[in-house]
This record gives structure tokens, C-alpha cells and sequence, in this order.
């Protein structure tokens, strides 16, 4: 198969292109390496330098390479940059993403996968539940609209033209390879600080100095599995891709430093604005389809943690 891959020199789109490129797909990268790393990059892949919101840039890639499959990874993904500047949100979100989805459907592409949010798009997910895919969006970020503004227009797009899409709502993924310098991912950021001996920023989840907001956090392994399944299997509608299971930020901590045999020093901070308290997401609709998380809790971040000491010890964070 003939697959674009956007955000393919990403924390998630490298891995997902790995495994493509691995399973024998021609595979091309569109990125424009704003928080992708060429260091992420496959040798086997083709790659272009591209912004999503160019356009032009976008339609002559498609055109030149034909995709059979398209995986749409590329995004703002950070809650707190989309408050800070929800113009930027919508552009590369939702412009870019419309860029890709025309340029996908002026091809005749087969498939089209993307990567929603399943952490921001439900709001508050209540003590005691777990978000299914019948839970109507409630929004509480520029983020989160974006993504969920995007699943409407891949609706339209099957209804009016036919293109077939799987929309996957991840939970809080984590893994090697993500980035530690930015202001999401709280596994990398967290094994880092620990690593370099600098203090880890723990946000409230309610009320300065409890333990955080609670997170559905699942293996990138396991969103590149989810991925690989809705494209082999021409999965149609929305799929929630976590473990069921919530922890908070603490939890993730003290796990981290655990794997690490180390002390952290953690400094306490007000709640985030856009950041929700709980959010838990029910899993059964994809488990059906026999995608099953591969890792406990403890197992992945420790495997993460591990990963980090070995990138640090090389002098590559």
C-alpha cells in the first residue's frame, strides 16, 4: 500500500511510519518539523518538508505520490498553547487538516485515519465513568473544538463523497520519542526533569497541591496498533483508543521516579486554563474490533522512564 503519513517525524507519527514502512508500505512524510525531529525520520520513507496549511504544497504532494491510505497525525496538539492563541488552533487544525482531507478525496484515497482527542473532546468524564463513543462532545479548549469540529467535516466528506474515515479519540499517549521541550506530554516531560535534576511542575487538578488531573494514559505502541487495525480492517466512524483505566499526575510521578530510582523535586501550581480534572475513556468499541492495550500502567511508563535514562545517557535529550 501507498500511505501519507502527516506529523510523521512526530512522537506518534514516527512510530506509526516505522511500522508501515516495516509491513512493506511505500510511505511518505509530510511534516514541517516544528515539534517533529528529523532525528525520527525513517530512511525507508520519502519525506517532504511541508506546513499543512500550504496548500498548494499539499494538493502537488498528494498528486505526486497517489496514496492509497492516508493517517492525518499532524496537528497542534498542546491544550494550552490553543487558549493562548486558538487562531493558531484553528489554523493548523482545522485549514490544514481541511487541506489534507481535500487533497485525500481529489486523489481517491481508500482510507483516511485520523488523530482526534479523546482526552479533550468529552469534557468532564465524572468519578465513577468512562467515556464512550455515544458521549456527545463537550468541549472545554480551542483544542478540543478543533479536533471535534474536524470529525464533522469527515462525516460530510464520507456522506457527500465517499470517502471512507476511522476517527480515533486518543487518551494521554505516551512513549519514546516524545518531546520533553514542550507543554504536553507529562510522561516525557516529567523523566526528564528527573533525569537532569530540575523540579517537575505538577498542576492542580482541582486546588493547589493535590495530585493533578486524571488522565487515560495509553502506549504510543498501542494508538500505532489502533491505527494499523482501522486501516487493514477499512474501520468506519469513531474509535476511542485508551485503557479504561485513569491516574493521576502524581501517579505518573512517583511511577517514573520509581522506574529511575530517583528523588524527585516537584513544585506545586495552580490549574492550567482548558485543562479538565478527570477524563476516562471506555475502550470496548475498538476492543471488539481485537485491539487489546498491550501494557499495564506500570509496565509502560516504566518501560518510558528507561527509554529516557538510555536517550539521556547517549546525550541525545
Amino acid at each position: 500500500m501507498r500511505a501519507i503519513v502527516t506529523g510523521g517525524a512526530g512522537f506518534i507519527g514516527s512510530h506509526l511510519v516505522d511500522a508501515l514502512v516495516e509491513r512493506g508500505d511505500e510511505v511518505l512524510v509530510l511534516d514541517d518539523l516544528s515539534t517533529g525531529s528529523e532525528a525520527n525520520l525513517n530512511p525507508k520513507a520519502e519525506f517532504r518538508k511541508l506546513d499543512i496549511r500550504d496548500r498548494e504544497g499539499v494538493f502537488e504532494a498528494f498528486r505526486a505520490f497517489s496514496p492509497e491510505l492516508v493517517f492525518h497525525q499532524a496537528a497542534q496538539a498542546s491544550v494550552s498553547v490553543s487558549v493562548r492563541k486558538p487562531y493558531f488552533d484553528a489554523e493548523v487544525n482545522l485549514m490544514g487538516g481541511l487541506n489534507v482531507l481535500e487533497a485525500a478525496k481529489e486523489v481517491g484515497v481508500r482510507h483516511f485515519v485520523f488523530a482526534s482527542t479523546g482526552g479533550a473532546i468529552y469534557g468532564e468524564v465524572p468519578e465513577g465513568e468512562r467515556a464512550s463513543e455515544d458521549r456527545p462532545p463537550r468541549p472545554k479548549s480551542p483544542y478540543a473544538a478543533s479536533k471535534a469540529g474536524f470529525e464533522y467535516y469527515l462525516e460530510v466528506f464520507k456522506e457527500e463523497f465517499g470517502l471512507p474515515y476511522a476517527s480515533l479519540r486518543y487518551g494521554n499517549v505516551y512513549g519514546p520519542r516524545q518531546n520533553p521541550h514542550g507543554e504536553a506530554g507529562v510522561v516525557a516531560i516529567f523523566a526528564t526533569r528527573i533525569l537532569k535534576g530540575e523540579p517537575c511542575v505538577l498542576f492542580a487538578g482541582e486546588t493547589l497541591g493535590d495530585a493533578g488531573g486524571i488522565r487515560d494514559y495509553v502506549h504510543v505502541a498501542d494508538v500505532v496498533a489502533a491505527n494499523l487495525l482501522a486501516a487493514e480492517k477499512g474501520l468506519s466512524g469513531v474509535y476511542n483508543v485508551g485503557t479504561g483505566e485513569g491516574h493521576t499526575t502524581e501517579e505518573v510521578l512517583w511511577t517514573i521516579a520509581r522506574a529511575l530510582g530517583a528523588e524527585p523535586k516537584v513544585n506545586y501550581a495552580e490549574r492550567r486554563p482548558g485543562d479538565l480534572y478527570r477524563s476516562v475513556l471506555d475502550p470496548k468499541k475498538l476492543v471488539a474490533e481485537g485491539w487489546r492495550p498491550s501494557r499495564t500502567f506500570e509496565e509502560g511508563i516504566a518501560e518510558t522512564a528507561l527509554a529516557f535514562r538510555e536517550a539521556f545517557l547517549e546525550g541525545r535529550l
